[in-house]
């Protein structure tokens, strides 16, 4: 039996670049898709799949991901009062109980693998998630929950097909075995070029990992970039227990860590809600009739 997936790491130390100037003022991850930041779609997804330790990984300026989460005892006793019990019990889905989130501070930009490293002292010696808030991922069923569903040890990450000219915006898996929703992976190769690439299965931002995973880590070696790649060190464990694995999961991502793909998201999530689905969708209509007849 393997051991239970209770912790999550989500690295937030990122400066967001891709969308000042409103980041200058704000964390990315507290950009709203519709009305809620897109901070709070990933602690949904990790409540979904069992997770009780939210480990964040932040910078300098990221205070606004504390107060998210934080209590708010004057709005919440207002709401109260007014009878707003909806609106209160959407406040209360962004509040954490004491304790069930801790705070690390990245304080070198090294990379991916370095934000997880980080955390190492918290994770011990159990398996963890690690969830990339600018991945939105939409289905009837939480990304990270169908992979603890289907986790039987070693490493994990979500994976999907992508075009082969999309290959060098990912992680890409090298493939040898596949059995249609999970792949064992010989190996993985950092945004590689469309000709090199070992597959067109990329790597998602959910992984479930082993703790050797920090071991490899450690020992800071520089990938694509010059920075410590959480691939490299996923790579490092195809040979060590039971493997590394990817997922082919059920449902739809949108990269919100590009303008495109969070416009994408906000369409796609607005037109999913019940209260907003017929004004918006006639509006989004609207819109593609005039751009057809421009």
């Amino acid at each position: 039996m393997t051991a239970p997936i209770t912790k999550a790491v989500f690295p937030v130390a990122g400066l967001g670049t891709r969308f000042l100037p409103a980041t200058k003022a704000m964390p990315k991850e507290m950009l709203p898709l519709v009305d809620r930041p897109l901070i709070q779609y990933a602690i949904d997804e990790a409540r979904a799949a069992g997770i009780t330790e939210f480990i964040f990984v932040t910078a300098r300026g990221k205070s606004a991901l504390e107060d998210y989460f934080d209590a708010a005892p004057t709005l919440e006793r207002e709401l109260r009062e007014k009878g707003k019990d909806d609106l209160l019990a959407e406040v209360d889905k962004a509040t954490m109980p004491s304790g069930a989130i801790a705070y690390i501070r990245q304080q070198e930009a090294l990379g991916l693998g370095h934000a997880v490293w980080c955390a190492r002292r918290l994770i011990g010696d159990e398996p963890f998630a690690v969830i990339l808030p600018d991945d939105v991922i939409a289905g009837d069923r939480p990304c990270l929950q169908q992979m603890v569903e289907a986790y039987e040890g070693g490493c994990m990450v979500a994976a999907m097909d992508v075009a082969p000219a999309e290959t060098r915006s990912y992680g890409v898996l090298d493939i040898a075995e596949d059995d249609g929703a999970r792949v064992r992976a010989r190996g993985m190769v950092e945004k590689p070029a469309p000709e090199a690439a070992p597959s067109r299965t990329a790597v998602i931002g959910r992984y479930i990992l082993t703790p050797q995973v920090m071991e490899s880590l450690s020992a800071r070696k520089r990938g694509a970039g010059g920075e410590i790649q959480l691939t490299d060190a996923i790579a490092e464990q195809v040979d060590v227990g039971p493997g590394v694995f990817g997922y082919r999961f059920a449902g739809e991502r949108f990269d919100c860590g590009s303008k495109a793909g969070y416009l994408r998201a906000t369409v796609a999530f607005a037109l999913a809600r019940e209260d907003l689905r017929d004004a918006f969708g006639a509006y989004v209509q609207e819109v593609a009739a005039g751009l057809g007849n421009a």
